[in-house]
């Protein structure tokens, strides 16, 4: 019996825990990582994570059987959808598959469509929240730390994240599971930084008003009890300036001091980067919803930032993907998700960064093919996994892997799964490739066996 398969059956017959690849299981061993500090600096990665919650249906990127799935689907899907044009390499092209295909195309993304679980097939699961947890921790495991909590301490370790690196995790979308910890405690200068697509600065106390806004006249006309000018061209209340100096005064030197002298030089790094502007991009320009704010945020922080290593984003602004009923929208939503991704793709060659930063889109599952009688699709164990840029380390090879439609005979259960002899991997090889490129030799450690999506090595 083959290893990978010698798991699955263990991960299915509940011994998983006796298995090699599970010592390190039930807490982060930074000792059993093989770290290559050369192959991280020849890769000198950054991420942008977008993850997808609710289950976004594969079909915008796979058509191929379509022609099946109408003959057999519940509800009749031309007389629903207003399009469904299929491109060359069978992408939906009213959802964003134009896009897909120009991205392609350029060598600039891969399109794998067999991210499929046959861990979760095997015992009939397909629940959002344990789904979302397992693929944004890389493993099984309950107990493990997220993803990024993981690759923080492991970067920690190797002294290439240390207390002087500038906001080395960043989010976009609040708390996640990719941060959660293990049973290590991360450092303090390890957890995320929140912001928002705006800037809204985490190292500003100006929370009742945002002074910045104000035009220089406009504060040397307030009184100087009120207003104080800083070194680094801010202007903060003057009772928060005298703050600053008690607790620098009263402070014993360590790491509440530092906090102290940092704050202000990162306010003002936040400010700048906030005003930075993007370059022009022509007909490539970002379309106007709150989605391509968030990633032009994102690769303007990159672009100015080395320190940042992974941003992650949720889809907020083009809606969930949860689409049980009424799924016309699904249509919009990929549209303005692929756009604003070429968008993406073409800022990132615009500020030189196309081969450094790497986009990874996927979320915690795909849905079944049926179009039900409310209009929608349920739940099902297949999805795309989108993977743009890194052109530094990874070669796209456009669309991988090929599907077969299952109809289990029962209404409301058709399903896309792997083709025999093509090539398909669990989520979890997701977790594993990001930890790969970010010179983790053996990532396969940390994800319950299963390895870096080959593919994009080779």
């Amino acid at each position: 019996m083959k290893r990978r398969d010698f798991i699955k059956l263990s991960l299915i017959t509940g011994f998983a825990i006796f298995q090699p690849a599970f010592t390190y299981a039930k807490g982060l061993d930074v000792s059993q990582i093989i770290f290559s500090k050369t192959l991280y600096q020849d890769n000198n990665a950054q991420t942008i994570i977008i993850f997808m919650y609710g289950g976004a249906s594969q079909l915008a990127g796979n058509l191929t059987n379509i022609d099946t799935i109408k003959n057999v689907s519940q509800n009749n899907y031309d007389s629903y959808f207003r399009g469904i044009t299929l491109t060359k390499n069978k992408c939906w092209q009213e959802a964003g598959g134009t896009h897909m295909e120009t991205l392609m195309d350029n060598g600039d993304m891969s399109l794998f469509r067999c991210c499929y679980s046959a861990i979760r097939e095997a015992s009939n699961n397909k629940a959002h929240g344990e789904c979302t947890v397992q693929n944004q921790k890389g493993t099984f495991d309950e107990d493990a730390g997220g993803i990024l909590s993981n690759l923080a301490q492991i970067l920690e370790t190797n002294q290439i994240v240390t207390e002087n690196t500038l906001m080395p995790f960043v989010t976009l979308e609040g708390e996640s599971k990719f941060y959660i910890e293990g049973n290590k405690a991360l450092s303090g200068y390890l957890k995320p930084v929140g912001i928002n697509e705006n800037f809204d600065n985490p190292y500003s106390r100006d929370r009742l008003r945002n002074w910045y806004n104000y035009t220089e006249a406009e504060r040397d006309s307030a009184p100087d009890t009120y207003w104080k000018s800083d070194a680094e061209g801010g202007f903060e209340p003057a009772l928060m300036r005298s703050m600053d100096t008690l607790a620098q005064k009263n402070n014993t030197k360590g790491k509440i001091k530092d906090a102290f002298e940092k704050r202000g030089p990162l306010n003002t790094f936040i400010n700048s980067i906030a005003n930075a502007t993007t370059p022009d991009l022509g007909q490539d320009a970002y379309p106007d919803n709150n989605f391509s704010k968030k990633i032009e945020a994102a690769i303007k922080l990159l672009s100015h930032n080395n320190d940042t290593k992974v941003v992650t984003i949720g889809t907020g602004g083009l809606g969930g993907w949860d689409d049980h009923n009424e799924a016309k929208d699904y249509v919009t939503r990929m549209e303005n998700l692929f756009s604003s991704l070429k968008s993406a793709v073409a800022h990132l060659k615009a500020v030189n960064k196309i081969d450094q930063v790497n986009i990874m889109v996927f979320g915690e599952f795909g849905r079944n093919v049926n179009l039900n009688s409310a209009n929608g699709w349920d739940h099902g164990n297949l999805q795309n996994f989108y993977v743009l840029g890194g052109k530094g380390y990874f070669n796209h090879k456009g669309v991988v892997g090929e599907t077969i439609l299952e109809n289990t005979g029962a209404i409301n259960r058709l399903y896309l799964k792997p083709k025999n002899n093509t090539y398909w991997f669990e989520p979890l090889s997701i977790a594993a490739t990001l930890y790969k490129i970010y010179g983790i030799e053996n990532p396969e450690t940390l994800t319950d066996g299963y390895e870096a999506i080959e593919p994009l090595f080779t």
